[in-house]
């Protein structure tokens, strides 16, 4: 019975590769449904991503093309399947809204296993689409008791991916450790010049002509995780910093979703501290 895979390969670049690649999609039968590939000629790094079809074994596959390609290389074979993810949250509720709203409408090939926040605000909306809403305060605990406590409520769940839908809370080295690669963030493109309270209003005091979002992975570097997707729009001196802000909202929850897409989909390769994405 024909199926379908993803086939995602990362290694050093090396001459010939896309056709010795390709001729094990032929000797296996399978249809190459899509193709890209890049190479990053400062790091002499390949990336391929292959969406092919036909009856296969995953695993003898992925061994096979291991075999054909420079040692040390990510090989992974995927099949589609809906990916499980829990979305953290403090109390704003643009990013979350919309993630909810495109969920339910079939739009995300995932399912939302759980909505946890550090405040309850947002409990009312999200069981509005039947969906687990879990509140762990912060108060009156150290931040690592707060995460441990995080840490324990995720444990019953076999996610592939986090997602923190303007969850104010920086998090530790320790909790990034346990899902490194699997943590998406989304906040204003203003970083590095606008940081701290109301950056809106800090932007519109200096007279900005433009606003942004920022979609990355987490990592232990605040705010500088390897960049997914981004956007921007333009304001003038007729927006006051709230016009800003509510703009900059919409943006927000536009580009997060365009990146948790491109994840879910199995599209964007981490590549030191940026993305090839296809």
């Amino acid at each position: 019975m024909a199926k379908r895979a993803r086939v995602l390969i990362d290694c050093k670049d090396k001459h010939g590769l896309v056709y010795r690649i390709s001729k094990v999609f032929y000797d296996y039968g399978l249809n190459i449904d899509s193709n890209r590939e890049f190479v990053d000629k400062d790091s002499r790094k390949f990336f391929m991503r292959s969406v092919v079809t036909g009856d296969f074994d995953e695993n003898s596959l992925q061994n096979d093309l291991c075999k054909i390609v420079p040692e040390g290389t990510n090989v992974r074979v995927i099949t589609p399947r809906r990916k499980k993810i829990v979305i953290l949250a403090t109390k704003e509720s643009h990013a979350l809204g919309d993630i909810l709203i495109r969920h339910a409408d079939g739009e995300l090939d995932a399912d939302i296993e759980a909505v946890i926040a550090n405040r309850e605000t947002l409990k009312d909306l999200v069981e509005r689409f039947d969906i687990p809403f879990i509140y762990i305060p912060a108060e009156d605990i150290s931040r690592e008791e707060h995460e441990e406590k995080l840490l324990k409520a995720l444990e019953i769940y076999d996610i592939d991916l986090i997602v923190l839908a303007k969850y104010m809370r920086i998090l530790t080295a320790n909790f990034v450790s346990n899902y490194q690669g699997k943590i998406l963030n989304i906040h204003h493109s203003f970083l590095p010049a606008f940081i701290g309270a109301n950056p809106y209003k800090q932007a519109y005091e200096r007279g900005v002509k433009i606003i942004g979002a920022t979609a990355h992975f987490v990592t232990n570097d605040l705010d500088e995780g390897p960049i997914i997707a981004q956007d921007v729009i333009p304001v003038n001196h007729r927006f006051d910093w709230k016009d800003m802000q509510k703009a900059g909202r919409d943006v927000e929850k536009v580009v997060l979703s365009r990146a948790l897409n491109l994840v879910l989909n199995d599209r964007v390769f981490i590549h030191g501290n940026k993305t090839i994405v296809f």
